[in-house]
């Protein structure tokens, strides 16, 4: 694959059947929605007369699009960059030079993944327009892309690539089974409060002999357990997490499967979080920051997990956050604990509140029914805020802010002592300014 000889190919020719299904499933929902509102189909049709319409015609619509688009688009990997042209009133290409890819990933989602395609998504520096995917591709081909554009983002030449034509190994660290995911998640506070509620309402819909009118009660908190099983099992599925010389990399998923690449240098910070019934257990879930995912649109940041760890032993959990921000502590001797003084704010989460701070990174630990404590590397604080509201003064207290990019991670000391609020704020700036000096030698 010489570099003056730029290789130019397109997705695969089914990107349009799987486009149509999608566009097919689309009207299906929307004729739910219609029928559970009370409609009674388009027109007064037949209701299966309405569901073959719609779903031919997003079948239709759906398959001539993704067609048009398939035909329309083509990339291009060259010396210096990856090229993407697509458009079909409108052209467009979009130039990716290699030293700009932070990560490129591989996503399986259940329609492509059924015919062995994948979606291939490079992620740049930037914001929102951060993000450039192909669809589809034969996983194989998928792969084989992704290891070119990750070998060259990290400096390796066309001539290296070729002859380094195999997939390179990874260190596994942890594979948590489905059957821990579950569990995890049948325990965990949100899920059995939805689940409560869903008894609890349903128990009273049944006893005052009124189900209709405990609808709007029973709704919100089934589907509330729905999105808690797809985002802590479905997703999950199968969690393996793996390192590469240059980050992590973690696959799961059940329906959709994921394989989602962390690069070390991207890592803003971490959260340990420990749900009431799983601190009983010794379990403990790892979430994480990376930078550039918090910044996604909408229509992305939903393929987005932050999951590090679904569920994790202590000292498993130690071991991944010490690959990410080495020789940080998770529970530092010297630490600003909230006076008691600051209990109107939380009359009885103040007791589990402090922050510190080491050499290596600054650690805010809050909750007492779910406990979280949250890591983040100086080197990565982008900016200390110090607040004070009227009450705060009143008090004597103050509220300590460790900016970190969007995410999961909230690395903020609330309401402490006003003077301990000060010199943890100026503490704070000085050591992530040292954190960011290039070291000597």
């Amino acid at each position: 694959m010489p570099d003056s000889e730029p290789i130019g190919s397109r997705t695969h020719p089914l990107t349009g059947l799987v486009q149509g299904v999608l566009w097919a499933g689309a009207a299906m929902l929307a004729l739910l929605g219609t029928l559970f509102t009370g409609g009674n189909g388009e027109d007064g049709l037949p209701i299966w007369l309405d569901v073959l319409m719609r779903v031919g015609g997003g079948l239709v619509v759906g398959i001539t699009f993704g067609f048009l688009t398939w035909w329309f688009t083509r990339y291009l990997i060259d010396g210096t960059e990856l090229r993407i042209t697509s458009g079909i009133l409108q052209k467009s290409s979009r130039r990716i030079p290699y030293e700009r890819i932070q990560s490129v990933d591989i996503a399986e989602p259940f329609l492509a993944r059924v015919i062995g395609l994948a979606e291939l998504r490079i992620e740049m520096a930037g914001g929102r327009s951060a993000r450039s995917s192909l669809r589809f591709l034969p996983l194989d081909d998928a792969r084989r892309l992704r290891r070119i554009l990750l070998g060259r983002a990290h400096g390796r030449t066309a001539d290296e690539l070729e002859a380094d034509s195999v997939e390179p190994e990874l260190e596994l660290i942890a594979r948590v089974s489905p059957e821990r995911v579950m569990l995890g998640t049948v325990l965990s506070l949100d899920f059995l409060a939805a689940a409560l509620g869903s008894v609890g309402v349903l128990a009273a819909a049944l006893w005052f002999d009124q189900v209709l009118a405990f609808l709007g009660g029973i709704i919100p908190l089934v589907t509330w357990l729905g999105q808690i099983v797809g985002k802590r099992v479905l997703t999950q599925w199968d969690f393996t997490l793996s390192r590469s010389n240059d980050g992590l990399r973690i696959e799961r998923g059940l329906l959709s499967r994921s394989s989602q690449s962390i690069p070390f240098a991207r890592v803003q910070g971490v959260a340990v979080e420990e749900p009431y019934v799983w601190r009983r257990l010794g379990w403990q879930r790892l979430e994480v920051d990376v930078a550039g995912f918090g910044s996604q649109g909408d229509s992305d940041s939903a393929d987005i997990n932050s999951t590090l760890l679904p569920i994790a032993d202590p000292v498993l959990a130690a071991t991944v956050i010490d690959e990410l921000v080495p020789g940080a502590r998770m529970a530092p001797e010297e630490r600003v604990q909230v006076p008691r003084r600051a209990w109107p704010f939380a009359p009885i989460g103040w007791r589990y509140r402090w922050v510190a701070a080491d050499d290596v990174a600054f650690v805010a630990r809050s909750g007492w029914l779910q406990r979280t404590t949250d890591v983040v590397p100086h080197a990565r604080t982008q900016s200390v805020e110090l607040k004070q509201g009227p009450w705060q003064r009143r008090l004597g207290v103050a509220t300590v802010e460790v900016h970190t990019p969007k995410g999961p991670v909230d690395a903020d000391g609330p309401h402490l002592d006003e003077a301990d609020a000060h010199r943890v704020a100026f503490a704070q700036l000085a050591l992530a300014r040292k954190a960011r000096l290039p070291r000597a030698g």
